[in-house]
């Protein structure tokens, strides 16, 4: 029997598949459209390749594939795209995390895709993610930072911390919600400074012009949530 997948999200159009071949299995994969690219293993039996397929085809599965025939796909209009909570986390959810030690790649469709919506959507990108690391500024996620966590008496560095909650956020929706709720989820000696800039390089990009917005309704500098801040 031959496992027929695909992946389709904002950057992705993809397709896998997986097929009993002899005591091994066959794959081929690639970009929906191109020539696939085929491997084959040899498991030395046909039971072991029958279990090896199952495995593989679980962790395609629990990678978001599907399973059938891909629909026709429809690269975003994010210029025709209104900034919300759910919009905010597609762009986070661009973020190439196999260029990671080059933040540049790293931000490079994040960045494209929110200069393609109107400045006041990136405006409203901007506040979204202060809303987020401002949510975060508390006293008990500054103590579960790592290293360099809050510790009475000890000096704590407002800017580290600041990175930290950056990495929160960069690591999208659900693993926000995860730390959020849970302090000592919180990643320990992470940081992605890089987030802060994603709507200034989208604003330039878009406008040629040198980014000035400012929000003075929130905050995402360390210790602006007071409420956070309080001892219980």
């Amino acid at each position: 029997m031959k496992h027929e997948l695909y992946y389709q999200d904002d950057t992705s159009n993809k397709f896998w598949t997986i097929e009993l071949k002899g005591t091994g299995y066959i794959t081929s994969n690639g970009r929906i459209g191109s020539s696939p690219r085929t491997n084959e293993k040899d498991c030395g039996d046909v039971e072991t390749a029958k279990k090896q397929i199952e495995k593989l085809v679980k962790s395609k599965l629990k990678k978001g594939y599907k399973v059938g025939v891909p629909p026709s796909y429809e690269k975003p209009d994010w210029s025709a795209m209104k900034m919300n909570d759910e919009i905010f986390w597609r762009i986070i959810n661009l973020l190439n995390w196999k260029k990671t030690g080059d933040d540049n790649a790293v931000l490079k469709y994040s960045v494209q895709a929110l200069s393609e919506m109107e400045v006041s959507e990136i405006e409203k990108f901007e506040d979204i993610m202060s809303e987020k690391l401002f949510t975060l500024d508390t006293l008990e996620h500054a103590k579960e930072i790592g290293e360099e966590a809050y510790r009475e008496g000890k000096y704590f560095s407002n800017d580290w911390f600041l990175y930290c909650r950056c990495c929160v956020v960069a690591n999208g929706n659900l693993f926000y919600k995860k730390v959020l709720k849970n302090a000592k989820s919180f990643p320990k000696d992470l940081e992605f400074e890089a987030l802060l800039s994603i709507a200034r390089e989208a604003y330039e990009m878009k406008t040629n012009e040198e980014w000035n917005y400012f929000n003075d309704k929130i905050s995402y500098e360390t210790y602006s949530n007071g409420e956070g801040w309080k001892v219980n």
